[in-house]
């Protein structure tokens, strides 16, 4: 782990998505945040000592989601499926498909396995199976606050985690979709994760900040952020998100599950959607969700 000296940053971006404005300042207490996400190797200790079960190895049930057809009850999660041709980027079921049988051992489906993936983080991970690894490492899940000033590495108000441009001389940084999204990335080795600490870390020695994975957060999404924040008078400390009952997806009111806010982007982010490689950048996802790039890391308080 790391730690981050407690201090005041402009948290948020004018400059890209809605959820991320308006910019304001904030103050952090210092804390302790794992250098990189939590790799599989990491999390099949966890699993050895405790016997855990991802909800992606359990089927849903009816009591947790009323009027469910039982020919769907099936123990899974949602991989990416590259496209063979331009797509709607407006339709995220062009690129993704349930697949019986993927988790965290299995993140292609039931015949991949983890051989040569030991130190790639670990996916398929939903919000109570990140929370489950923290208790039992004795750790804790990061706030939005504070995973985006470690993201930050000191540089405050840059758009991105290295400076001011994407690709600094031609230089990739982060693992990211290069091409166009979701049918041709130009990287060597596709669209896939890739191993811990494969690219450059960030002002505070933390790696994979941006890209590779998506990563929970421990806080609620509220859409609408405090505006008042910033002022001489207002800096808050420490500061949370939103509610349980806020965070409720608007355009699917008879759905009451709550959403976290994932930092960081992933494999998938690219020029032509999700431009969300960057420390600023926020995306609400519902807490049973546990999908091939969702992952996460831990922080302690001092």
């Amino acid at each position: 782990m790391r730690m981050v000296a407690g201090t005041r940053f402009t948290m948020g971006s004018d400059a890209f998505y809605e959820e991320e404005r308006p910019t304001r300042e904030v103050y952090v207490d210092p804390f302790w945040i794992d250098e990189t996400p939590v790799t599989n190797r990491a999390f099949a200790g966890f699993v050895s000592a405790t016997g855990y079960r991802t909800l992606a190895e359990k089927a849903p049930t009816a009591d947790l989601y009323p009027g469910l057809d039982p020919t769907a009850a099936t123990p899974g999660s949602l991989v990416f499926q590259r496209s063979r041709a331009p797509v709607p980027l407006d339709d995220p079921m062009q690129w993704w498909a349930f697949v019986a049988g993927a988790d965290w051992q299995h993140p292609l489906g039931p015949d991949s396995d983890l051989s040569g993936l030991e130190d790639h983080p670990v996916v398929h991970i939903a919000y109570e199976d990140a929370a489950a690894y923290a208790k039992w490492a004795g750790k804790a899940l990061p706030t939005e606050a504070q995973w985006e000033c470690a993201a930050r590495g000191g540089l405050d108000g840059a758009p991105y985690a290295w400076g001011d441009e994407l690709e600094p001389g031609g230089t990739i940084l982060a693992n990211y979709w290069r091409g166009a999204f979701p049918f041709s990335n130009l990287r060597a080795d596709g669209y896939r994760t890739t191993v811990v600490r494969s690219y450059p870390a960030n002002g505070y020695g933390l790696f994979d900040m941006i890209g590779n994975v998506w990563e929970w957060t421990r806080d609620w999404y509220a859409g609408g952020l405090d505006r008042a924040a910033g002022k001489p008078c207002c800096v808050p400390v420490n500061p949370r998100g939103g509610t349980l009952g806020g965070s409720y997806d608007p355009d699917m009111p008879r759905l009451r599950i709550g959403r976290k806010v994932l930092k960081g982007g992933s494999h998938l982010c690219a020029a032509n959607y999700c431009q969300r490689y960057r420390p600023s950048a926020r995306h609400p996802q519902m807490v049973d969700s546990a999908t091939s790039h969702i992952g996460f890391r831990c922080i302690s308080r001092l």
